[in-house]
């Protein structure tokens, strides 16, 4: 198996710079939406960054193009292996079919359709797993190694940060003068990412995550001092269920971030509906959270100019 690691300590601005440059061949710069309803019901000036419509409908392309583009020539050879429940999946596919290379991904049994559909669209192999029974990051090591493929980690890694990171620089180099920024949290690493070059650019910026009360691990984890594991979660945002965060994203967020801020599963199912409904945008309940947090007042009191991460569409 080929391995390539990474320090998330040495992630800064430059590197995110130098990744948006590299990833540019398949990841689209997305749109800045502003809505004067969403507004007036959130009682701010909010800046949505619309992942949604990036390619494969997630942010996830960001920090897979980064990881295989990345990769030394000789490791590409043995292709890429990964687990994923959805965007992660069809990232690494996408990613790899540009560069030829094979890709098997592990995914749950209970994967939303659409996103099991997509990821075999896009050319890989599907293997499938138990989300309740079965441990995806074993499983995602033993396909690496009987192929003699790279594993190309969901968050945890120093590529995967850098380019997840390159939503939050392309956000706040068109809107500068906001006061806070709110982000889907699972792993961390697109909050891990957007938090340094936010805080880059931006040094007064407070930083916030959004999990839903079922699957509160880093909330949790930023209280203990330390990272708490969670049994499986069972949430309709399916993109944040993983139950830890992770060992290289965490002491960044525990750094960076002002704290994670918590929705309920009817906050977001709320979210999910007024988006689609009053700004005729489809939002998966993953990227609908930090929207939920706002429509449900839950920013702490100070910030005015908020921008949100839309994480995903894939509904």
């Amino acid at each position: 198996m080929s391995s390539i690691n990474g320090q998330a300590t040495e992630v800064n601005l430059d590197q995110i710079r130098a990744a948006a440059e590299r990833i540019r061949p398949v990841a689209h710069p997305t749109p800045v939406l502003t809505s004067r309803l969403f507004n007036e019901a959130a009682g701010l000036d909010c800046y949505f960054k619309c992942e949604n419509f990036q390619r494969g409908g997630a942010f996830k392309i960001r920090g897979a193009a980064n990881f295989l583009f990345s990769m030394p020539a000789e490791a590409r050879a043995g292709g890429v292996a990964a687990f994923s429940s959805g965007n992660h999946a069809q990232a690494v596919a996408i990613a790899a079919r540009h560069l030829g290379m094979k890709a098997t991904i592990a995914m749950p049994t209970d994967a939303p359709p659409v996103k099991l559909e997509a990821t075999r669209s896009y050319g890989a192999e599907i293997v499938p797993y138990d989300r309740l029974k079965d441990d995806r990051e074993a499983i995602g090591r033993r396909i690496a190694q009987e192929r003699g493929a790279t594993l190309v980690p969901p968050f945890d890694h120093e590529w995967i940060i850098t380019g997840q990171g390159t939503a939050a620089l392309e956000l706040l180099e068109e809107v500068r003068d906001l006061d806070a920024l709110l982000v889907p949290v699972g792993g961390g690493g697109l909050l891990s990412g957007s938090a340094i070059a936010a805080k880059a650019l931006n040094p007064g910026i407070r930083v916030y995550g959004v999990e839903p009360e079922a699957a509160n691990d880093t909330y949790l984890s930023l209280r203990a001092g330390h990272r708490v594991e969670i049994p499986p979660p069972e949430t309709i945002a399916d993109g944040l269920r993983p139950p830890k965060p992770g060992a290289l994203t965490f002491p960044i967020i525990q750094k960076l971030a002002e704290d994670v801020l918590l929705v309920t599963e009817d906050e977001i199912r709320a979210a999910v509906a007024f988006v689609q409904s009053r700004m005729k945008m489809v939002v998966e309940p993953s990227g609908a959270v930090p929207a939920a947090a706002l429509l449900a007042r839950k920013l702490p009191a100070g910030a005015r100019r908020v921008g949100l991460i839309v994480s995903g569409g894939n509904v």
